[in-house]
């Protein structure tokens, strides 16, 4: 049987490269920085633009779907997850390093129905590398199936307990890891 939103993972893919290559540019001009709730909560004209051209590029093929993005919400449009096909977007992962050109930026782009993720995409524009995950099919990295370790014992406790304290010292979470949700 052939999955029912592989034509809407498939666009989320090509339009996570196009707005990748906005990001890319957009890296090479000045970046003008607003602030959406506070001092620390960074919005930029890219960011603004890049989630207008996701949200086009899918009501045209989608027109009924519904959206969560990052911006919209932040400029007041109602942010409600429904059982509606509900694309949730957040157009630069990494506004502050974008901001101060740090290339540890993505597009990132989740799908849900009925309140469940069923793929999710992270396009890390500027190492050009595309980061994928459909419920029940597995996460990837350019066409290359992610894997949990394999390690056992006394060098799995370790590397569990290195993981630990890598957490403690970042408090930032990283969406390429929430990935392991939808496999």
């Amino acid at each position: 049987m052939a999955d029912q939103w592989q034509e809407a993972f498939d666009h989320a893919v090509a339009v996570a490269r196009k707005a990748g290559k906005v990001v890319r540019d957009a890296l090479q001009n000045e970046v003008k920085v607003m602030h959406k709730s506070s001092s620390v909560d960074l919005v930029t004209k890219t960011d603004q633009k890049v989630e207008k051209l996701i949200i086009a590029s899918v009501k045209e093929k989608f027109p009924t779907h519904s959206f969560i993005g990052e911006e919209s919400v932040a400029e007041g449009h109602k942010c409600e997850l429904t059982d509606n096909p509900t694309w949730i977007i957040d157009p630069i992962d990494g506004t502050t390093n974008f901001v101060h050109g740090f290339p540890f930026i993505a597009v990132s782009i989740g799908f849900a129905v009925k309140k469940e993720l069923e793929f999710g995409v992270v396009y890390s524009c500027v190492e050009d590398k595309m980061y994928t995950g459909q419920r029940g099919k597995g996460a990837y990295c350019d066409g290359v199936q992610l894997n949990v370790s394999a390690l056992k014992g006394e060098w799995k406790q370790f590397s569990e307990m290195n993981v630990k304290q890598e957490e403690r010292k970042t408090k930032n979470k990283n969406n390429v890891g929430n990935f392991a949700t939808l496999v």
